[in-house]
């Protein structure tokens, strides 16, 4: 299933520290930096979610030339189609004890979105999208708009952006925005108008802890949400959105596919909200330059561990104080290695690797090479296994940007996931 999500790409920061004391000159809390943590956020925040489900999905979405659009390229380990736009928006939280002090924005205005050839051919090559406004004109494009027509559509809105086009599967407004595009406060009576006016085959206004009520036409059906603590809501209507996106793309009723949403954001919040999507390499790799450590990475597709896979992984480990393994998803293996591959899923693949003695760290990227993911873990120490000159490998260059270096380890010949299979047929 080829998904691709269409919309606003935002840059969100969060500044983190402490609050000790109070501004001498003013009734304002003294932030303490103690760290700087940019994420891709909007669009891009959703295509990230998708891609961590195993989703083999696309960012369509337009970005600037500046240093804001170029750090969010940095930070997206997707495959994109962009077109250009005006300054990319920056959303600039200062956070403390897990609470959001403020909120600082800037960008975002100027030249509007240009909408290319190729960004319509990637959209009508989808088997499902995901139309993610973040109100910054993209999704008012009008050939862009025609083109949504064409294809299955989950349209998250915003209130400062268009309608949905006409005919989507299903809307996902929040209370507040469906309360603005239909002029009550009434869940039921907003969704049923909506549907009217939206010509939307459903449209479900999700209720945060309330859970969410779907309108299909008959009977609203009311989704009541779990109960779990919840410090930091960002994120957590991408996080339905894609959810439900992916349940409907897989054949799922409305009814399912929302109810399976809801228990997937309330399991988003209680693990932090996009505060705790963090991928778990950053802490390990983290914690070991604190400690003055060297990190080191290595990458590929693991499908069948075999001998040669632990001895490498092994010799990797022995040049540092810990490894990551960078893991190409499932879909990324397809691509590779044809269809039939990967034998072993995303799941299973982490699954065995984590429990490898020399394995701190997994984490996975939907592209088919690496060098987007390196460009975030920024590692010591790249590890290559097998017939490879360092000097010929593209990720050579990539991790020389931060002082990094390549290291080939000896290859085990007879072993091979290729030479298994073909044994075993």
């Amino acid at each position: 299933m080829k998904l691709v999500v269409v919309g606003d790409a935002l840059l969100d920061v969060d500044i983190t520290g402490t609050v000790t004391r109070v501004c001498p000159d003013a009734p304002a809390p003294v932030l303490d930096v103690a760290d700087e943590h940019a994420r891709a956020g909007g669009a891009a925040l959703a295509a990230t979610m998708a891609a961590r489900d195993g989703l083999d999905v696309t960012l369509v979405s337009a970005l600037s030339d500046d240093e804001a659009g170029q750090r969010l390229r940095g930070l997206i380990d997707v495959p994109t189609v962009l077109g250009r736009c005006g300054p990319v928006p920056v959303k600039t939280r200062l956070r403390s004890g897990g609470t959001s002090l403020a909120r600082v924005d800037r960008g975002g205005s100027g030249a509007p979105p240009q909408v290319t050839d190729e960004m319509l051919d990637a959209v009508l090559a989808a088997d499902f999208v995901l139309a993610s406004d973040y109100g910054r004109g993209l999704l008012r494009d009008e050939r862009l708009r025609s083109v949504l027509t064409r294809v299955p559509v989950v349209w998250d809105p915003h209130p400062r952006g268009p309608r949905p086009v006409p005919g989507v599967r299903l809307a996902t407004p929040n209370l507040p925005e469906a309360t603005a595009f239909s002029g009550t406060a009434d869940a039921e009576q907003a969704a049923r108008m909506l549907r009217e006016t939206w010509q939307a085959r459903c449209v479900v206004v999700t209720l945060g802890k309330s859970g969410a009520l779907l309108h299909c036409g008959g009977t609203p059906v009311a989704v009541p949400a779990p109960v779990v603590p919840a410090s930091d809501p960002c994120g957590a209507g991408d996080r339905f959105a894609v959810a439900v996106t992916a349940r409907l793309a897989r054949g799922a009723a409305p009814d399912d596919a929302v109810a399976d949403a809801v228990a997937c954001a309330a399991e988003f919040l209680a693990q932090g909200g996009v505060s705790g999507m963090r991928a778990q390499p950053a802490s390990t790799v983290d914690e070991v330059r604190r400690r003055g450590g060297v990190v080191v990475a290595t990458g590929g597709c693991f499908d069948v561990l075999h001998p040669g896979h632990v001895r490498m992984l092994a010799a990797a480990r022995a040049l540092g104080d810990c490894l990551v393994v960078c893991l190409n998803s499932d879909q990324s293996v397809r691509r590779l290695k044809g269809e039939h591959r990967p034998v072993n899923g995303q799941a299973e693949r982490i699954e065995v690797l984590k429990a490898l003695e020399s394995v701190d760290d997994v984490v996975v990227f939907g592209e088919d090479t690496p060098e987007n993911v390196l460009g975030r873990l920024r590692p010591d120490i790249w590890v290559k296994g097998g017939d490879y000159t360092a000097e010929l490998l593209p990720e050579t260059a990539v991790v020389r940007r931060w002082g990094g270096r390549t290291v080939v380890v000896p290859y085990h010949r007879g072993h091979s996931t290729t030479e298994i299979l073909s044994r075993r047929a």
